[in-house]
């Protein structure tokens, strides 16, 4: 029983779970952004993109296996508590699971997911140690929330049944077209509008912005030294909050939501990255960045709220906030770095 205890907590420190919760937030926030509600599709994007997720956390303790050895030698890895073939099998499997579920929304939604599978697995294994690092993983975070756009604005699929041929009957008389009045045709009774993932396209940017400041303090974590990186990522911080805070666009699905609202959540979301990467700056030990790091993460789901709220999905953002305190509880227990 102990055995696999500890077992078990090898996987979780691979997978970094305590950094999950900040996952299924990207495709709620890209559902709200691009004006659709959450429905199956939604789950889909869901799904795949936890399992993407995972499927970079093993994929990268396999890539960084022989300097987590020297570094980080409590890591499963080069502790031997999981071997390298295993990390590597998951990697791979989940991100099959990963595409499959993706192709259940849609092909467009399986499209995005190539691509971000694609940008995980090169960061990875070749872009992660060079000057495009941090790009990378805000492009793959920025492509997470627009395929919960993509999957959520994706018509179902519908059969069509063959039918039997009916006998001919004299043609009704038709109805005079009414005159165009210069809006187009008139869409029919009962007609669902839908969203467009491109409207999510300012909420993408604006979480690959954070991604990108938290990728690029995370390059300093094992050594510290570094006063102006976090500096740098505190500014950017500062400036995804003012943009996120903005009033409700016009297109709004939700005209009910109060323009308050992103105001409010924004500061919540800045809250804790900004304390903790000025601690870093004035004392850049590895444990001071390591702390910014983990806080930046976290902050993930209060910014996903923000965007929500700013996009006219209250129920989304409160949702959202939930999970906070859960991912702090979680953290404590496993690092989400």
């Amino acid at each position: 029983m102990k055995r696999r205890a500890g077992r078990a907590r090898a996987w979780a420190e691979l997978l970094r779970v305590s950094a999950l919760l900040s996952v299924p937030g990207d495709a709620l926030a890209g559902a709200a952004a691009a004006g659709a509600r959450p429905g199956p599709g939604t789950l889909c994007a869901i799904g795949s993109s936890l399992c993407l997720y995972e499927a970079g956390m093993a994929l990268n303790d396999w890539a960084d296996r022989a300097e987590d050895a020297a570094e980080r030698p409590h890591r499963p890895l080069p502790s031997g508590r999981i071997t390298p073939a295993a990390a590597l099998t998951a990697s791979a499997a989940l991100t099959a699971a990963g595409l499959a579920l993706a192709a259940r929304a849609g092909r467009p939604a399986l499209t995005v997911a190539t691509a971000l599978a694609t940008t995980v697995w090169a960061y990875d294994l070749g872009l992660k140690h060079t000057p495009a690092g941090p790009a990378t993983m805000a492009t793959a975070r920025a492509l997470d929330l627009l395929l919960g756009a993509t999957a959520s604005t994706t018509p179902p699929t519908r059969t069509t049944l063959p039918t039997r041929t009916a006998p001919t009957t004299p043609a009704a008389p038709t109805t005079p077209a009414a005159p165009d009045n210069g809006r187009g045709p008139t869409p029919p009774a009962g007609a669902a509008l839908r969203g467009s993932p491109v409207r999510a396209l300012p909420s993408a940017l604006l979480l690959g912005a954070h991604t990108y400041a938290v990728t690029a303090v995370s390059r300093h974590e094992t050594h510290g030294g570094s006063s102006r990186t976090p500096l740098a990522a505190l500014a950017l911080t500062l400036a995804v909050a003012a943009a996120a805070s903005g009033a409700v666009p016009s297109g709004s699905p939700d005209r009910r939501t109060p323009a308050l609202l992103p105001s409010l959540l924004a500061p919540a979301y800045a809250r804790t990255p900004v304390t903790l990467l000025l601690h870093a700056a004035l004392n850049p030990s590895p444990a001071l960045t390591e702390r910014a790091v983990g806080g930046g993460i976290r902050a993930t789901i209060p910014l996903q709220a923000t965007l929500a709220a700013r996009a006219g999905s209250p129920g989304t953002a409160l949702a959202l906030l939930g999970l906070a305190p859960a991912a702090r509880a979680l953290a404590r227990k496993v690092s989400p770095t």
